[in-house]
C-alpha cells in the first residue's frame, strides 16, 4: 500500500512537515432511496500545494471513479429532472468562477478533482491532490463518487461520462 509521501515522492519526515489541518469525512453508499452503509473515510488534509485526500474506502465497483466537491453539504437524494436522484441536494460541481468542466489541473470548476481508483479487491487507498483548491474553501461541502471515470470534457458525454452518484460524504468542520 502507497503512503501520500510515497504517491508525493517525499520521505515519511518531509510529509510529516507538510500536514496541517485535517478533516475526516465518512463517506456512505448512496440511492435514490437515500443515504447507505458507510464504506469509509477520506481524511481531507491541507497541503502546501492544495487539498490533499486520503481515501481508506472499500466496497466500490473496480477502477476509475470521477470524484468531485459539490456545493452543498447535504447527501440526500431529491428530484433532478423529475424523478429522484441520488445525493442531488448535493448540488453541482463548486464553480465559483462559472468555468468549464477541465479538470483539477485547468481553470475550470474548482471542484473537479482528480480520479480515485479502486483496486481489484474493491478498495481506494491511493491518495489525490486537488493543486487548485484550499483548504479553506472544502468546509460544509460535499465529496462525491460517481460510477465510472471521468475524462473531464463534456465529449463524448455531459460532465465527462461520469456516471451516477455512489458515494458521498459531508465535509463539516465544527472549528469554522
Amino acid at each position: 500500500m502507497l503512503s501520500f509521501a510515497g504517491v508525493l515522492g517525499l520521505s515519511q519526515a518531509q510529509a510529516q512537515n507538510l500536514e496541517g489541518e485535517s478533516i475526516e469525512v465518512e463517506m456512505h453508499k448512496v440511492s435514490a432511496d437515500g443515504i447507505g452503509q458507510s464504506i469509509g473515510t477520506i481524511t481531507v488534509r491541507d497541503h502546501e500545494d492544495g487539498v490533499l485526500f486520503e481515501p481508506d474506502l472499500e466496497g466500490l465497483e473496480t477502477g476509475l471513479h470521477g470524484f468531485h466537491l459539490h456545493q452543498n453539504p447535504n447527501c440526500e437524494p431529491a428530484k433532478k429532472d423529475g424523478k429522484m436522484t441520488a445525493a442531488a441536494s448535493a448540488g453541482g460541481h463548486v464553480n465559483p468562477s462559472d468555468g468549464q468542466h477541465k479538470g483539477p489541473y485547468e481553470e475550470g470548476h474548482l471542484g473537479d478533482l482528480p480520479a480515485l481508483y479502486v483496486d481489484d479487491s474493491g478498495k481506494v487507498t491511493v491518495p489525490v491532490l486537488a493543486p487548485r483548491l484550499d483548504y479553506g474553501e472544502v468546509n460544509d461541502r460535499a465529496l462525491m463518487i460517481h460510477s465510472g471515470g471521468d475524462n473531464y470534457s463534456y465529449e463524448p458525454e455531459k460532465l465527462g461520462g461520469g456516471g451516477s452518484r455512489v458515494a458521498c460524504g459531508v465535509i463539516q468542520n465544527g472549528d469554522e
